[in-house]
């Protein structure tokens, strides 16, 4: 069940993409919709269990029986009950998490905080642990480094491997204009799924440019085998100032997935087609 949309947080184009291919292996979303009651109805090895949902749109109820039920609840700040109020510390009343400045400051300047409960910020391990040690070095060190919550890469272990770093096309659009970005994009297809004829166009690849920044590539999206370790490298080059030009200009090794970044060509907004027919 999903209760609104896929991958909150994440490009929605790349969250349908693998919406998507999981619907074509076999998985059913239920979307808009919420679990308000889990019973068993039989004992067992697995045992069967009855869901009842509600519409997050309406007042519609659905039943469904199943073997397992895995519910995916999220995080929850536990802030409320720490005395931050005490010391005068804010926190967001709805979601519970802490609004900091770019060196991670609270609003009671010798209170910071780091990690989860941030707000607006990722919450992603490596990201808590890299923002704690700057921060560290910062008031006992004399260093000035911030942490950069933009350029941060990132995977999700969906079936098809989906990387991320820099900005989702929504938020592009939304910072720099629509007419500010360019976005390249093609299908890739792996060589390991060439002789079995797997899913020729599934694999998909994309950068977003910023037009006015002499086209940097402020994000970068791939969906397809090992898109962690791909995207692991190439988010060294963003942070570095990496352009669709500097792309282009780096010999691909052939036949590897992330061969596809180094030859880009087609842009959306030209509407032209992206299908392959090989690797």
């Amino acid at each position: 069940m999903v209760r609104s949309i896929l991958l909150r947080g994440f490009d929605q184009d790349m969250a349908n993409r693998i919406g998507e291919y999981m619907k074509d292996h076999g998985v059913n979303f239920i979307r808009e919709f919420v679990p308000i009651k889990v019973e068993q109805v039989e004992e067992g090895t697995p045992g069967i269990l009855k869901v009842t949902a509600k519409s997050t749109t309406g007042d519609q109820i659905i039943e469904g029986e199943y073997n397992t039920v895995l519910l995916a609840i999220g995080r929850d700040p536990c802030t409320r009950k720490i005395g931050l109020d005490k010391v005068g510390v804010s926190i967001n009343e709805k979601t519970g998490k802490i609004p900091v400045n770019d060196e991670e400051q609270t609003n009671v300047p010798y209170i910071y905080a780091v990690g989860d409960i941030l707000q607006d910020k990722l919450e992603l391990t490596p990201v808590a642990i890299q923002a704690g040690r700057l921060l560290v070095r910062r008031l006992y060190a004399g260093a000035t480094t911030k942490c950069d919550y933009v350029n941060v890469p990132t995977t999700v272990f969906t079936p098809l491997e989906y990387g991320a770093c820099g900005y989702s096309e929504e938020t592009a659009v939304e910072k720099f204009g629509e007419e500010n970005i360019e976005v390249y994009h093609s299908n890739f297809w792996p060589l390991e799924w060439t002789v079995p004829s797997r899913d020729n166009n599934k694999c998909y690849a994309k950068i977003i440019c910023n037009i006015q920044d002499n086209e940097r590539v402020i994000g970068f999206h791939i969906l397809g085998p090992n898109a962690g370790e791909v995207t692991q490298g190439f988010a060294a080059a963003i942070k570095c100032g990496l352009t669709k030009e500097q792309l282009d200009s780096t010999v691909g090794i052939h036949p590897v997935c992330a061969e596809v970044f180094t030859t880009l060509s087609v842009t959306k907004r030209s509407g032209e087609n992206i299908a392959v027919s090989g690797c």
